[in-house]
């Protein structure tokens, strides 16, 4: 029987892949001809001609080879995009709000700063631990190979979801509006989302940016120090 792996390994050795990746081209492309093979060898076929007419349906392996290289390379910017990016920045948003919810059942609530109308409700308790979720969203993208852009945005995902989560309010409250068919005050839902976006919001994202800057200032002085010894 042909050694189908080894006439895929040496049609396929230029290809410009990483080991494992390359490895696992060669095992698919080598189970697909020999399935091709044992099938025609089912209908009645020699074995020679079933391998020549598997080879002829194989095609060019140059041209493979180039379609093979195209498709690998296409997957690999959204491959990166979801380690570098929303895996780590969806991890910190669940481990930010788990963290909320641990709180509020041991009992810590939200203080008010100042007084009167203008009075903001700030949750002490969990802005103090979220600089360290910060970086730990820019050390997950960073060791993922994100850029500093991507580790400052995974940082402050929380506070992102959190602004979309805000501003749904105002479809939120027009759609009301054309339901019940009372007229909804927008100035009130401005103001309330203001106030509370301050303390839900801006303060939050603050809070995680400081965490994810000092958590990539590490990450960069420390890989900097590595090149630096090794060089």
């Amino acid at each position: 029987m042909r050694d189908w792996k080894a006439l895929v390994e040496e049609r396929l050795a230029s290809l410009a892949l990483e080991p494992q990746e390359k490895a696992e081209v060669i095992a698919e492309v080598t189970a697909h001809l020999e399935e091709m093979c044992e099938e025609m060898l089912k209908q009645g076929l020699t074995e020679e001609e079933a391998v020549r007419r598997t080879l002829s349906r194989a095609g060019d392996w140059q041209v493979l080879r180039r379609r093979i290289f195209a498709a690998k390379r296409r997957k690999q910017p959204m491959k990166k995009r979801v380690w570098q990016l929303w895996v780590p920045g969806f991890l910190t948003l669940i481990v930010s709000m788990l963290f909320l919810t641990v709180l509020y059942r041991l009992g810590l609530r939200a203080r008010l700063v100042s007084s009167g109308p203008n009075a903001i409700l700030l949750y002490t308790p969990w802005l103090a631990g979220l600089p360290f979720l910060g970086a730990l969203g820019a050390y997950l993208s960073s060791r993922a190979g994100g850029s500093r852009a991507n580790a400052l945005f995974v940082s402050v995902f929380p506070a992102l979801a959190l602004t979309f989560a805000f501003l749904f309010m105002f479809p939120f409250s027009l759609t009301a509006e054309l339901i019940t068919g009372r007229p909804v005050d927008f100035s009130h839902v401005a103001t309330v989302l203001l106030k509370d976006g301050i303390g839900w919001i801006v303060a939050p994202g603050a809070a995680l940016l400081i965490g994810g800057l000092l958590a990539h200032t590490l990450l960069s002085t420390r890989s900097s120090s590595q090149r630096a010894a090794i060089g």
